[in-house]
């Protein structure tokens, strides 16, 4: 099944139990509102499909895996309400993994920036090739990765999660992210990332759904609240970005980006 959005695309196929979903966008992956929207629908709608036991997170081609929030809709973001609806989509995709019934695996084969980071947190097993270079940019444009922060802090801890939003501009490695318990594991090529991947996926397939039902909860206690908190992040980030200092900061980008 395939949901097209301007410019991109969510998909999802189910076979021996395994729903695989893919999102897209030429924009290096970025996410747009309605991608956010339609990502969030299809993992819900897959969790709660009794022919799937486990799913499979990807994005669609060979380079980087996400590239966060959709820079052409940060620019035409002019009220608090504009931004607060932006920002909860990245809030949807989060809980909408959190809450989801079945195991999430993630399948990162390229480089991840903002939301991508929170994304590749959010999921149960995340799988990594080498070069999948992780980024929280956000404070380099005026806001902070207030949305994804409570997910990143809880995979990989404050101490990492505050160098990660800190250093805005810094990229770290793969296995500065394996290191710090981002991915669960790192593969040399994408090759051998899709046969563990293959592997994990049809072993989960096999397991008791109850009893990984209830590893799930176990796994997210006490963060029920989130269904709050995040949403109220969105609307930090979405009054943040209306802001002089990010509205100078896109201008300078809009500018550097017709030079090119």
């Amino acid at each position: 099944m395939i949901h097209e959005v301007k410019n991109g695309y969510v998909k999802s196929e189910t076979h021996n139990g395994v729903t695989t979903i893919e999102f897209f966008h030429p924009q290096s992956n970025s996410l747009p509102g309605k991608l956010l929207e339609e990502l969030a629908h299809t993992i819900h709608g897959a969790g709660n499909e009794e022919d799937t036991k486990v799913i499979i997170l990807r994005s669609g081609g060979d380079k980087a895996f996400c590239a966060g929030a959709s820079f052409e809709e940060l620019m035409a973001i002019s009220t608090h309400e504009e931004g607060l609806q932006f920002f909860s989509g990245f809030a949807h995709v989060i809980n909408a993994m959190r809450t989801c019934p079945k195991f999430i695996i993630a399948r990162i084969q390229g480089k991840c920036v903002g939301g991508g980071v929170g994304i590749a947190a959010a999921a149960d097993y995340t799988i990594a090739v080498e070069g999948a270079e992780v980024k929280l940019s956000e404070l380099a444009i005026g806001i902070g990765p207030f949305v994804v922060g409570p997910v990143v802090e809880r995979r990989i801890g404050t101490s990492a999660f505050s160098h990660l939003a800190i250093d805005a501009a810094m990229w770290r490695s793969a296995d500065w992210a394996k290191r710090k318990g981002l991915y669960a594991e790192l593969h040399t090529s994408h090759h051998e990332m899709d046969e563990s991947l293959s592997r994990l996926s049809h072993s989960l397939a096999h397991s008791n759904p109850q009893a990984m039902l209830e590893m799930k909860r176990m796994f997210w206690k006490d963060t029920a609240h989130w269904e709050k908190l995040l949403l109220e992040r969105a609307a930090i980030s979405g009054k943040l970005i209306l802001s002089p200092f990010s509205r100078k900061a896109i201008e300078d980008f809009k500018a550097k980006s017709k030079k090119k």
